[in-house]
């Protein structure tokens, strides 16, 4: 899919105003499965990290699975049934992550050119990959996929600039947050209703709403942070993500508004982050353990 059209920055309504939320209790939310990937299934090669990204309406998650020899391969797995693929690499390139996926199981993602170290989308209709790059870009980063196959991530262009993009019915546009150094489009809802995250002048994370019309919300951020990422949402355009507090611990956040924040951190963990929520308000995400190994989880929030 190609970009034709030049950089639009959305600016229809601008919610210049700090939305910041209260914070509910962590109790709303109820681990369901705590998992790794298998070892056997990577050549028996010990698994150092396990990160799911997104969850589907079938309790299917897609993510990246990183093993001791720093090898980068994405995975599916079925929760309901305890099943993982095997894991998966485009066959262009090398490291792979698995970064969003839909109802048909189709999932996109991005991979590094080893020979000069670019990345380039991709689109998974299993078994076939496909060639998923925004015109004009040099790097490609498709991050969440809704189940009309539109699709959204960022980009890195050729003259620094990182906008987010959107590809709604093949219709590829790039926008940005106003004043953002880099613009991430995390997960789009069957309503076309974006949720993502921004970096601003000083290096900090802020999260942001876009609805189907282009209007922005920004910024949201839990109170007292540092920084906060906003990485999924579902078709009734609940959100998931992190935020990281004034120790620089990495916490979870779930809302079904943004003025109404609920955290979650993981028992023992020193890291904690919700990366992706269904319609049934079934989440996925993972966290670190004192050994510095990343876990996967999933969970299912009580509002």
């Amino acid at each position: 899919m190609k970009l034709k059209n030049r950089l639009v920055y959305i600016i229809a309504v601008l919610m210049t105003l700090p939305l910041v939320g209260t914070i509910a209790q962590a109790q709303t939310i109820t681990v369901l499965q705590r998992f790794d990937y298998p070892s056997n299934l990577n050549h028996h090669v010990a698994i150092a990290a396990t990160v799911p990204n997104k969850i589907n309406d079938e309790g299917d998650t897609v993510g990246t699975v990183i093993d001791i020899s720093g090898k980068v391969q994405g995975f599916i797995y079925k929760f309901r049934t305890g099943k993982f693929s095997y894991p998966f690499s485009d066959p262009n390139g090398g490291d792979t992550q698995g970064q969003g996926i839909n109802n048909l199981r189709h999932v996109c993602g991005e991979y590094l050119n080893a020979s000069d170290r670019t990345f380039h989308g991709y689109l998974l209709k299993p078994p076939t990959f496909s060639d998923f790059d925004v015109a004009g870009a040099v790097d490609t980063f498709p991050l969440g996929i809704n189940n009309s196959g539109s699709i959204v991530g960022t980009v890195t262009l050729p003259n620094g600039d990182q906008p987010a993009f959107a590809s709604v019915m093949q219709h590829v546009n790039t926008f940005a947050v106003p004043g953002a150094t880099a613009t991430f489009a995390c997960q789009l809802n069957a309503s076309n209703q974006i949720l993502g995250y921004y970096t601003d002048a000083n290096g900090i994370n802020h999260g942001y709403t876009r609805d189907s019309a282009g209007n922005l919300t920004f910024p949201i951020d839990v109170p007292g942070s540092t920084g906060t990422m906003l990485l999924g949402n579902n078709d009734s355009n609940w959100g998931v993500g992190s935020y990281t507090d004034a120790s620089e611990v990495t916490h979870g956040l779930y809302f079904i508004t943004p003025d109404d924040i609920l955290t979650y951190d993981y028992p023992g963990a020193t890291f904690t982050s919700l990366t992706g929520i269904n319609r049934l308000g079934i989440v996925c995400g993972y966290y670190y353990d004192a050994a510095g190994i990343a876990h996967g989880l999933v969970a299912q929030v009580n509002p």
